[in-house]
């Protein structure tokens, strides 16, 4: 047979320049959900009721240097769990202000911030290690030296300055990081820092919804502040109890505080900056049992989801630096974080 070499090589030039005129068509890998003004009521609603409050501090939106815009949602304020009810902003409050000498300045994590509290109904409060050994910048831009002003007074314009912060920024509350070893503001220093914060939040004052939160570690926090805060979060980090940890753990630090704290205001955490990727530490609950009920080796941050001390229901659980879960080894962002709120409330069916 003869071939009409021409002819073939029309038709591969033709080939190729339609090959040419056809314009990749850009792929959308995973499209984002979207929901309704009643998933968001209904989402409110649930934080609003008695339930297991889900707790954690967060630094994902800032790497030092200073607010990040990623496009990773691990990053980002938005990506937190829907169901999350308090998160502490380890990193510092997020500004939309770019003259803001208080804080850094961070428009998109400021956006996420809003959106997720008014419509998800997540709280944020305002963590600091309380200790009188910095410089403050005052409301008026003054600046106010702690460790020059060790007294009662001293004492007042400190807890103002944290009041203020909170009242300034629209945020929820203020998350008091009672670890005084060594500093001056410890004992009955600290209840007058309490008490003068709890004339503007907490139970004790007119705007109870505005949360004071202790959280402490080794050292407890004096008795009389018990009626000033909403919650006590006890640090029950596992580097503590040699990488595990169990029930008895847990009830023993509840014990030592329930003089001063009810059960309904004990919360207790672990630390995801050492113990993220099986969320958490091998966890031993009180009769025994190690395993979740899929057959798997239960881990701490579940464990403390499902225990509650014998005195009654517990406030809460939850973790420092919980973002390190949104990228869990299962694929799933926040899988153990997830999976410990529907453990302690589950869904209605």
């Amino acid at each position: 047979m003869r071939i009409n070499r021409n002819n073939i090589l029309l038709t591969l030039i033709s080939m190729l320049a339609l090959t040419s005129c056809v314009k990749e068509k850009a792929l959308e890998i995973q499209k984002l959900y979207t929901y309704d003004e009643q998933y968001y009521e209904n989402l409110r609603a649930y934080k609003k009721s008695d339930h297991t409050i889900s707790f954690g501090w967060f630094a994902a939106y800032r790497d030092g240097s200073g607010y990040l815009d990623p496009a990773s949602w691990g990053k980002r304020i938005m990506g937190i769990p829907d169901s999350m009810d308090i998160v502490s902003l380890w990193m510092g409050i997020p500004s939309n202000d770019s003259n803001d000498v208080q804080n850094d300045y961070g428009p998109l994590a400021h956006a996420d911030l809003r959106f997720v509290r008014e419509k998800k109904g997540t709280r944020f409060v305002v963590p600091t290690i309380t200790r009188m050994n910095h410089v403050i910048t005052l409301r008026d831009g003054t600046k106010y030296d702690l460790t020059a002003n060790r007294n009662d007074e001293g004492i007042q314009v400190y807890a103002q300055y944290l009041v203020d912060m909170v009242l300034d920024h629209d945020l929820d509350g203020v998350d008091l990081d009672y670890e005084p070893d060594g500093d001056w503001l410890q004992g009955d220093r600290f209840t007058k820092l309490v008490q003068h914060i709890g004339q503007y939040f907490g139970p004790k004052s007119p705007n109870p919804d505005k949360l004071l939160i202790i959280d402490f570690y080794s050292q407890a926090p004096p008795a009389a502040t018990g009626e000033y805060a909403n919650y006590f979060i006890r640090q029950a980090y596992s580097q503590g109890t040699g990488g595990i940890q169990t029930a008895a753990n847990l009830q023993n630090y509840y014990n030592a505080v329930q003089a001063a704290v009810p059960p309904s205001k004990f919360i207790v955490t672990e630390n995801f900056g050492d113990f993220s990727e099986n969320g958490g530490t091998p966890f031993t609950e009180a009769n025994g049992n190690q395993y979740s009920s899929d057959g798997s080796r239960m881990h701490s941050l579940e464990g403390m989801a499902r225990w509650n001390p014998t005195q009654g229901k517990k406030g809460g659980f939850g973790a420092f630096y919980f973002d390190r879960d949104y990228y869990s080894k299962t694929g799933i962002p926040y899988y153990n974080v997830r999976r410990a709120i529907q453990i302690a409330n589950p869904a209605i069916k």
